[in-house]
């Protein structure tokens, strides 16, 4: 059973990224199964910083084989971009090393105009998408009217078959939402490159997966976005367009449950969301803008600033069962420093009731408040400790609570954005 998940427990943003550099270290075989690039995992190196949307972050590392899997949704001008920038940093992004799925779904210029024009739609009930054309790809493909990455292999079929959607989006831009049609020739021209260029990657991704396995190969799995998104578990419509759990990672790169025996889950000190939808223990004074410079919280594919607020161990609780999470990464500690206190939600009121789960419903949750357990903060810097032991009292207190919280070990704890920055709880 050697495959490693990783999940974010909270609404993503919790530092995957660089958990999964980390993890790296012991891996052979890296895939991302879900989200496309949507996701923003930021990896710095020494002086060098990767910001990575679509390839899994191992591709840092010379040894490790990166796979793109079916669950995905890949835009293929991204992705160029992506690895040209790669490509620039001195890594090796040949197609030995990188594998796409040929059953992933392409984002076309058609899904990218929809999601604008749907969220704008909205108005005040707008989602708050990356404007990336993430759900309508999915759309496309629960649908069956999607186009597979497969069909690069064909640069011409290809690009016949994004003209032909640019074409259906077409009726609905302008008789739909009053818009203005989208010109097929450029985009189609781009596209046609791209597939040429990307074609060598295709693989058949889940009979590699499996000859690695069988080989005893160590296989770390990545998602985006976290689990409090997840279409199915996450609270909708505030959620993601697929799936950010545990589950994820079976269907979207076709192995069995049997095959995993670790699930790790990444647990930011304290929450943040982008976006709209339900955040109970959001800070919208001084105090969440305090965190959100201090964590320096604006989103790496859009820029926008995170909305900030206290640990929810309500919400963490739901997450480490939902997964059947095995073990937590803690990141961000350090950004807690100078706070003279601290607060975790351990339970929450709904209608004057007390209640210690996550509620299910959209509307409830919305309307819960949070009750707090404070804790002593502590004003010392510890990005430069690299042992439990030589943390401050109260930042020791703190990580005991959360685990306590949790129900499971905190196995790693970030103190800072470097590689190094880390301490080993054992």
């Amino acid at each position: 059973m050697p495959v490693t998940v990783l999940v974010g427990a909270q609404w993503g943003d919790e530092g995957k990224g660089r958990v999964a550099d980390w993890l790296a270290r012991d891996t052979d075989v890296m895939a991302r199964y879900a989200g496309g690039d949507n996701a923003g995992h930021t990896v710095s190196v020494g002086e060098q910083t990767f910001k990575l949307h679509l390839v899994p972050s191992g591709i840092i590392h010379p040894n490790v084989t990166c796979i793109l899997g079916s669950g995905m949704v890949i835009n293929p001008l991204r992705l160029v971009a992506e690895l040209d920038m790669l490509a620039g940093q001195g890594v090796d992004i040949s197609p030995e090393r990188l594998h796409i799925s040929p059953r992933a779904h392409v984002i076309t210029p058609g899904h990218l105009e929809l999601d604008g024009a749907e969220e704008r739609s909205r108005g005040g009930s707008a989602i708050g998408t990356t404007r990336r054309g993430i759900g309508p790809a999915y759309r496309d493909k629960a649908a069956r009217s999607g186009v597979l990455t497969g069909t690069m292999t064909d640069p011409d079929t290809f690009a016949a078959a994004v003209q032909a959607h640019i074409e259906r989006v077409n009726v609905l831009l302008r008789t739909v939402y009053g818009l203005p049609e989208i010109e097929p020739s450029d985009p189609v021209d781009a596209y046609r490159a791209a597939a040429e260029r990307l074609a060598p990657f295709l693989a058949d991704t889940t009979a590699l997966l499996h000859a690695r396995l069988e080989a005893g190969q160590r296989v770390l799995c990545e998602g985006a976005q976290g689990t409090l998104l997840d279409l199915d578990h996450g609270h909708y419509p505030y959620v993601t367009s697929s799936s950010s759990t545990t589950g994820g990672a079976l269907t979207g790169l076709g192995f069995g449950p049997h095959e995993v025996n670790r699930v790790v889950g990444v647990v930011k000190a304290y929450c943040t969301r982008v976006g709209n939808g339900p955040f109970p223990t959001e800070l919208t004074g001084a105090t969440g803008d305090r965190m959100r410079e201090a964590g320096a919280e604006f989103g790496t594919t859009t820029g926008r600033p995170r909305r900030c607020g206290w640990l929810d161990a309500v919400a963490l609780r739901y997450a480490v069962r939902v997964n059947g999470m095995t073990e937590i990464v803690l990141t961000k500690l350090d950004v807690l420093a100078g706070f003279s206190e601290l607060k975790i939600a351990t339970a929450y009121t709904l209608d004057g009731q007390s209640i210690t789960a996550l509620p299910v419903d959209t509307a409830q949750v919305e309307r819960v408040e949070p009750v707090y357990e404070t804790l002593p903060g502590w004003q010392e810097d510890i990005s430069g400790i690299r042992a439990l032991d030589d943390l401050p009292a109260a930042t020791r207190q703190y990580v005991e609570r959360i685990q306590a919280l949790a129900g499971i070990p905190i196995r790693l704890i970030s103190v800072g954005p470097e590689r190094s920055q880390a301490i080993l709880n054992t």
